[in-house]
């Protein structure tokens, strides 16, 4: 087990790098100190009092990032960060700053392209809808991409 001044320091130079939250640091420090749950949580702690551990902040990084690179929706993303531990007040204020024009016209190219290798698939509709759950949008608003898109 290593000494939790230097996995402190470790660590905050890891989230100087890129954004952890708490669930995500805590865990890691655990296995670094061999499970001792309270030496853990002195370290998240440490992280989150000096502020290199922000759950607000890392979920509004998490959101912007998997809905503009990997095309997410806000179901998906709400699931993910929950897994997480993080607030359900977090969440929503980092799904707030999600552009959801932008979001819209993502969905809107993602299904298009889908739907040319689908088109000639009696199911190709059904998949399609499928396709657009599993990416985590609302049924509501994929059916109205779809119906545009398919007809």
């Amino acid at each position: 087990m290593g000494d939790i001044k230097e996995i402190i320091n470790l660590f905050q130079a890891q989230c100087a790098k890129r954004e952890y939250c708490a669930g995500d640091s805590r865990r890691k420090a655990l296995e670094k100190l061999e499970w001792n749950r309270e030496a853990a949580e002195e370290v998240v702690a440490s992280l989150v009092a000096d502020k290199f551990v922000d759950d607000a902040r890392y979920a509004s990084a998490f959101a912007r990032e998997k809905s503009s690179l990997q095309g997410w929706g806000p179901v998906k993303i709400r699931f993910q960060l929950r897994a997480k531990g993080i607030s359900d007040a977090d969440i929503s204020a980092a799904l707030e700053e999600i552009d959801a024009e932008k979001a819209s016209a993502r969905l809107e190219k993602l299904l298009a392209n889908k739907w040319h290798s689908l088109q000639d698939d009696p199911q190709g509709r059904l998949k399609l809808i499928k396709f657009a759950l599993s990416r985590g949008y609302e049924y509501e608003e994929i059916e109205s991409l779809i119906r545009q898109i398919t007809s």
